[in-house]
């Protein structure tokens, strides 16, 4: 069986080991998972396998879907009977395989709940289709193309993760990787960007991915924030310098603001502090204010909030005209919902009464002002 330039064969499932250098291990309990058992207790904990083990007992193993897999050792022939091979692609699909042929390491997962198949069936999967490569470089093209726009992606970090690794271990360009894989975005840029800080940021400051806050890491607010000018300014970078394996100059005011800025983004778990930013949107782009202006960026840093701070940075005439034009829409919804939405009920109207006071004493105070530049146009 032929598909493209690969022939499809079938290999036995003992001489197939998950990847250790699979992107999708690159965080959490993954990046330290090295035995088999290791990894499929990560693929298992954190991937879903639950599905696929359901999926191919009741169904056996689709042939149509091959594993992608390279020999363990790039100088062991294919042919060769002892010759083991890495699955690269179908990690999944060989630990939900592992689960349903391993009692004990079913037993050792707590896996017990899932559904057992007889000995026919087992023998039916002993086996398994692989498509076998040279090595991960003849892979990555496709491999790549396919978890960066395929419909269901791998999560951001993965993908740079995975951009990171191909740089560096074929030398090929960015601008390659990307015309490669079809990116019109600067995607990949952007994915190579935020993961050469955040090594550095593990390298050389304070913070650990696994000591954040939250369970999940949120890495698209740290590439995200790197595309504006004003992080790019607090930490030093330029565009030259963000293809460098450190990006960050490496003095004490730039790595002291990159440990900052971790911080602000992801918090530090051993210390019970929570990250500023708890979504993207607006506290990403509220960060980016506050940074770019010193007493806003000083309020920050000395306890106040978020908000506080970049109540600060926007300064009151621009607050001012926020509030007015905020405080407008909302009245223009009220108005248009005042019939069908006011019931007569006492609260509602004192409610509106405050309103007109306060609007009177905002708009007498404004009169003197306004008259006065009236005269001077």
């Amino acid at each position: 069986m032929d598909t493209g330039q690969q022939k499809i064969v079938y290999k036995p499932i003992e001489r197939l080991l998950l990847d250790a250098n699979n992107p999708r291990l690159a965080s959490g309990a993954g990046s330290l998972a090295k035995t088999q058992f290791e990894i499929l207790k990560v693929l298992w904990t954190e991937m879903a396998v639950d599905e696929l083990v359901f999926s191919i007992a009741y169904n056996g193993y689709f042939p149509e879907e091959p594993m992608f897999v390279i020999p363990q050792n790039p100088d062991d022939n294919p042919a060769d009977e002892k010759t083991e091979f890495i699955v690269i692609e179908g990690n999944r699909r060989l630990a939900a395989i592992l689960i349903l042929l391993r009692d004990d390491w079913r037993e050792q997962l707590r896996a017990t709940n899932m559904p057992t198949i007889d000995e026919a069936a087992k023998d039916g999967i002993r086996e398994v289709p692989v498509s076998i490569y040279e090595d991960r470089f003849k892979l990555w093209t496709f491999l790549t193309f396919r978890h960066i726009n395929s419909p269901k992606p791998w999560d951001a970090f993965s993908k740079a993760r995975y951009v990171a690794q191909v740089h560096k271990e074929t030398g090929l360009s960015l601008d390659e990787i990307a015309r490669r894989i079809g990116d019109r975005h600067a995607t990949v840029e952007r994915l190579y960007r935020g993961y050469k800080v955040l090594q550095q940021a593990e390298q050389q400051t304070d913070f650990q991915v696994e000591d954040r806050f939250r369970n999940r890491f949120y890495f698209s607010h740290l590439y995200t924030a790197l595309d504006y000018p004003e992080f790019q300014d607090f930490l030093g970078i330029s565009s030259e310098s963000f293809l460098k394996d450190k990006p960050v100059p490496e003095d004490r005011e730039h790595l002291s603001n990159l440990n900052e800025l971790m911080l602000w983004l992801y918090g530090k778990k051993s210390e019970n502090k929570e990250p500023v930013v708890q979504k993207q949107n607006p506290h990403l782009k509220w960060l980016r204010d506050v940074i770019s202006k010193p007493a806003a960026r000083d309020a920050l840093r000395s306890g106040y909030s978020l908000e506080k701070a970049y109540d600060i940075s926007i300064g009151d005439e621009r607050r001012f005209r926020e509030a007015l034009t905020s405080a407008k829409t909302e009245l223009q919804q009220a108005k248009a919902t005042v019939t069908t939405g006011y019931n007569g009920d006492d609260d509602s109207y004192k409610t509106m009464q405050d309103i007109q006071e306060i609007a009177k004493t905002i708009h007498a105070e404004m009169k003197p002002k306004y008259t006065k530049q009236a005269r001077r146009r």
